[in-house]
């Protein structure tokens, strides 16, 4: 089938990036990506293209030179399925917080809503693309929500898992490692898989697009968090023994059998998938009895869990075992830079960890606004938000978010935090005045030379 008209179920950190670049690429086909969030589709319609809800590098031009072309974004999500040929689904897949699996297994609902919505609406036939991080048989569950609607309508189902990283999801998309695609072996299932080859042919090589099975992006998260909590797990050690984790990291880097990537020690891990892709692991590995993998990969979330109590816990410490009242500047709020993505981040967990100690947390951040971190940290339910409210300052200023602190986190590695007057920060700062550097991005002697009492993650020093 020659796709001419696709539709995208869900506007957010996949389906938005995923889909601007596939209208950039292929002119000739007309992309609608939708969603019920009628805040979420203004913000991407948005005149001034820099006000869309997902900040990436690059993004927003890709927007604006698509969008009005053959890229839109609407609320009307039946029409967009009735007209499409082929259908993303890029809904959200948290963690389950209630009943069976809680805690572990991913909450398939918003993805059950959907095939039942695509089986009501739809008249003529169409591919259905899974696009959101799934556990494996979840192509099987929506074929048979799917096929059994009785309208006569025929279905083919094709898994392809995401791969792209916040921060660099436009160059990830542009220029992709590899593009699986899973469907069924069957002649239709055959073409089905063909026709999305055929939309990435339009940019990305044909020695890049491959079969594999669903668990595979499970599988290849678990293997890179495992590398940060396994350094993570020797900056403790390096800082007990006097060793750099930073030397640690760069040696065994430059072994060729491991190479360098994840290997940098910090705060801990975040994001939407590495977390919830290893417990849905475990859970997978639990349901089968298979309860000494299971134990392997949870120590992985064990690992990154202990990181951040570590860090806070460090802070707490290092200012004379007590924070209260005490005004402490987290400089960055994302899980990373280049990018607005608060899920899982770092901050939420050791901000909560000094709430719990009567801190007074002053938050600044380049591209996060407040009212994701008071979302952030509501959605915890640890407190009242009127207690969060008071807990927290979020500031538009890095300076006047330093001013008066008796401390600074480093809790995201924004590249300008490291072009900062640290001269003038330390200045208006009260005495002593400590850095604490969860990303290991500041000059430990620059610092130290201002006056600062550093501390990084890994260093002894």
């Amino acid at each position: 089938m020659k796709i001419t008209n696709i539709c995208c179920i869900g506007a957010g950190y996949v389906g938005g990036p995923t889909m601007a670049i596939i209208a950039q690429k292929c002119p000739h086909i007309k992309v609608t990506v939708v969603d019920l969030n009628i805040e979420r589709i203004a913000a991407w319609n948005d005149s001034d293209v820099t006000n869309i809800p997902i900040y990436e590098p690059g993004l927003s031009e890709l927007v604006g030179e698509a969008r009005g072309r053959n890229l839109f974004f609407s609320t009307e999500v039946e029409k967009a399925i009735d007209e499409a040929q082929m259908i993303f689904i890029s809904v959200n897949t948290p963690t389950k917080t209630y009943g069976l699996g809680k805690g572990m297994a991913a909450d398939l609902k918003y993805i059950e809503l959907c095939a039942r919505q695509i089986a009501n609406v739809a008249k003529t036939d169409k591919i259905v693309v899974e696009k959101s991080t799934l556990p494996v048989r979840t192509a099987e569950a929506i074929k048979n929500i799917l096929e059994n609607t009785g309208n006569g309508v025929r279905f083919q189902i094709l898994s392809n898992p995401e791969f792209l990283a916040e921060g660099t999801a436009v160059q990830d998309l542009l220029s992709p490692d590899r593009v699986l695609i899973g469907g069924d072996s069957t002649i239709e299932g055959n073409e089905a898989i063909q026709s999305l080859k055929e939309i990435y042919a339009n940019w990305v090589p044909e020695d890049r697009n491959v079969w594999s099975s669903e668990l595979s992006k499970l599988t290849a998260n678990a293997f890179l968090a495992q590398r940060v909590s396994s350094i993570n797990a020797m900056s403790e050690l390096c800082e007990k023994t006097g060793a750099d984790v930073n030397e640690v990291a760069r040696a065994i880097g430059m072994d060729s059998r491991i190479g360098s990537k994840f290997l940098k020690s910090s705060v801990g891990f975040g994001g939407s998938c590495f977390q919830k892709d290893i417990l849905n692991l475990v859970y997978i590995a639990k349901s089968y009895g298979l309860n000494e993998v299971a134990d392997y990969w949870e120590q992985v979330i064990i690992m990154n869990d202990h990181q951040k109590r570590r860090f806070a816990g460090n802070i707490v410490q290092t200012l004379y075992n007590t924070v209260s009242d005490k005004k402490i500047t987290f400089l960055g709020w994302a899980f990373k830079k280049d990018t607005n993505d608060t899920r899982e981040s770092a901050a939420i967990y050791v901000s909560d960890y000094l709430l719990n100690e009567q801190a007074n947390i002053a938050v600044f951040d380049p591209q996060v606004k407040g009212k994701q971190i008071f979302n952030d940290l509501n959605y915890l339910n640890t407190r009242t938000i009127e207690e969060n409210k008071n807990g927290i300052t979020v500031f538009e200023d890095p300076y006047e978010a330093c001013k008066d602190a008796h401390a600074i986190a480093i809790l995201t590695e924004w590249d300008e935090f490291k072009t900062y007057d640290w001269q003038r920060i330390y200045d208006n700062m009260k005495k002593p005045a400590f850095v604490f550097d969860g990303r290991n991005i500041l000059d430990a002697e620059e610092l130290a030379s201002k006056g600062f009492i550093f501390s990084s993650v890994g260093s002894s020093k």
